[in-house]
């Protein structure tokens, strides 16, 4: 004859299931997340943010920055700003400083 568990080990049996299927949840949510970032990367990595068209580096003196193909607007990464700033010391120099942090 089979032995009936005792309440205590119903209760922990349930208690470690749940604990599993919160566990795998979790993991599934993080996998989610992940996927969807790596979703949106591809649809909108070196695209232009106003028109949509892919956006080609060009050189500017030793700085890469990001031309658009379609409406020739010009993206600057983090830090670019700043750095033709430094090169170009002139009246330029003091029209980036207002964007400066």
């Amino acid at each position: 004859m089979p032995v009936k568990p005792s309440e205590k080990e119903e209760e922990y049996i349930a208690r470690m299931e749940f604990e599993r299927r919160k566990k795998l949840e979790a993991e599934k949510q993080v996998r989610l997340i992940e996927e969807e970032k790596q979703n949106l990367k591809e649809l909108h990595f070196m695209h232009c943010p106003k028109c949509g068209m892919d956006l080609v580096e060009i050189d500017y003196k030793t700085i890469k920055v990001d031309k658009c193909s379609g409406c020739d607007g010009i993206w600057l990464d983090a830090g670019e700003l700043e750095s033709i700033s430094n090169l170009e010391q002139g009246t330029l120099s003091k029209f980036f400083g207002v964007f400066k942090k």
